[in-house]
C-alpha cells in the first residue's frame, strides 16, 4: 500500500504513517513516476500488521464489532421430546430418503407435508 492508502484506511495522516515507517523500520520500496520521488509502497507484513493491531483506534473498532456479535450457545438447549424424535427419525433415514423428503418439502411446503401425514389443521 502507499502511505496515503494506509493512512486513509486507518484514519490517520500520511505524516503519521511516514513516521511509523521510519521508527518501526518497515520495508518499503520507491514508487516511480511521482513528483519529488518520495512516494513509497509499504510492504504489509506481520510486523506492520502487529503495529496496526495495537493501535487504540483499531482495538476499539474491533471491540465494537465484538460487542455487536451475538454470542453463540454451545450447551444443552433443553430441546423438547418431539424435536428429539423428529431429529432421530431424520438421522435414521437413508440419504435417498432424506433427499426425497427435501424435494417433497420444497415442492409442497410444510402445509402440504402435514396434509400428507394427515395431521394438518383444518382451515376455517
Amino acid at each position: 500500500m502507499t502511505t496515503e492508502e494506509l493512512a486513509e484506511s486507518l484514519g490517520v495522516t500520511k505524516q503519521t504513517v511516514n513516521r511509523w515507517v521510519r521508527k518501526q523500520g518497515w520495508k518499503t520500496e520507491g514508487l516511480n513516476g511521482v513528483k519529488g520521488g518520495r512516494a513509497r509502497l509499504i510492504h504489509i507484513d506481520a510486523h506492520v500488521r502487529e503495529h496496526i493491531s495495537r493501535l487504540p483506534a483499531i482495538r476499539n473498532r474491533q471491540a465494537v464489532y465484538q460487542l455487536a456479535e451475538t454470542p453463540g450457545f454451545y450447551g444443552d438447549t433443553n430441546t423438547t421430546s418431539l424435536l428429539r424424535q423428529v431429529t432421530s427419525a431424520l438421522e435414521n433415514m437413508t440419504t435417498l430418503e432424506q433427499e426425497r423428503l427435501a424435494v417433497l418439502l420444497a415442492r409442497e411446503g410444510i402445509q402440504g407435508f402435514l396434509t400428507r401425514l394427515g395431521i394438518a389443521e383444518e382451515q376455517a
